[in-house]
């Protein structure tokens, strides 16, 4: 298991960081390709949909968790 590494990401034109683990990064980008979404946008449109009081990171690990527990073939 990995320790979250800083990620840089720019949302709506600023920029900010988020500390992701590896797995969750990986699958963060792949859901950006398949979707044909750019990861900035993503994380952009997760930021919007956010609680204040959650954090960026988290708000991206729920969407992951999420995604794949809503997939057809999950």
């Amino acid at each position: 298991m990995s320790r979250p590494i800083k990620r840089s990401l720019t949302l709506r034109g600023h920029r900010t960081s988020v500390s992701l683990e590896d797995a969750f990064w990986d699958a963060f980008r792949n859901i950006a390709k398949v979707t044909g979404r750019a990861v900035n946008d993503l994380a952009a449109e997760i930021d919007a949909d956010r609680e204040t009081e959650t954090g960026l990171a988290t708000a991206i690990r729920l969407f992951v968790l999420a995604y794949y527990q809503n997939r057809d073939d999950a």
